[in-house]
């Protein structure tokens, strides 16, 4: 059975879909097959009716917030995400998108012309401080021209009024961290190291 909400600390976790635009060298899809013994590859992506029936098994007391994230690129699922978020308000609970930043090139148009609408807080991965060396690391099926666009992504979405936070995998060396952070702070957004899953 496909794990499609699992339960980190105060969150619950959607796992969406498969896919993503990036093959980051460090990711985690690489190596291990899930997180924290969650068993996350979907034969079956799944509906927002799924979703909503899979989240009424949790305690509402259990859980402050819903994050999309998973083993792809949420962004890939929208429109699900979009119900998702409207079923997740209703119940009193705040929304996160984990995302690469690329939702705008994925969908093919301006998504954070409505993300405020959906998404409480946004956290995007930077990855890195400049296109070549996050072309290299990310591998994007954008190329370069993703870096740009998730800056863009993080921009647009602190003009609606979103939360937003870059970050970056502490795998990287200390000088791109410094980079990155640069490019976050002239943004406006927040800034993250996390640590790399092994």
């Amino acid at each position: 059975m496909d794990t499609i909400t699992y339960q980190i600390g105060n969150g619950v976790y959607i796992n969406l879909t498969n896919k993503c635009s990036n093959d980051c060298t460090f990711c985690e899809r690489n190596r291990i097959s899930g997180v924290e013994g969650y068993y996350l590859w979907l034969q079956e992506e799944p509906t927002a009716e799924q979703i909503i029936t899979s989240l009424k098994t949790f305690d509402l007391k259990d859980f402050d917030e819903v994050i999309f994230c998973g083993f792809g690129e949420p962004t890939y699922k929208w429109n699900v995400i979009k119900d998702v978020a409207v079923y997740a308000h209703s119940i009193g609970k705040s929304t996160r998108l984990n995302t690469n930043g690329q939702g705008i090139l994925i969908n093919g148009y301006d998504i954070t012309d409505e993300i405020a609408n959906y998404i409480d807080k946004v956290n995007i991965s930077l990855n890195n401080g400049n296109a070549k060396r996050y072309d290299e690391v990310s591998r994007s099926i954008y190329g370069e021209k993703a870096f740009d666009e998730l800056q863009k992504f993080g921009a647009k979405c602190l003009a609606k009024g979103v939360h937003t936070t870059f970050s970056v995998v502490d795998c990287i060396p200390k000088e791109e961290i410094e980079c990155a952070r640069h490019i976050a702070e002239k943004i406006g957004a927040n800034f993250r190291v996390r640590e790399e899953i092994k």
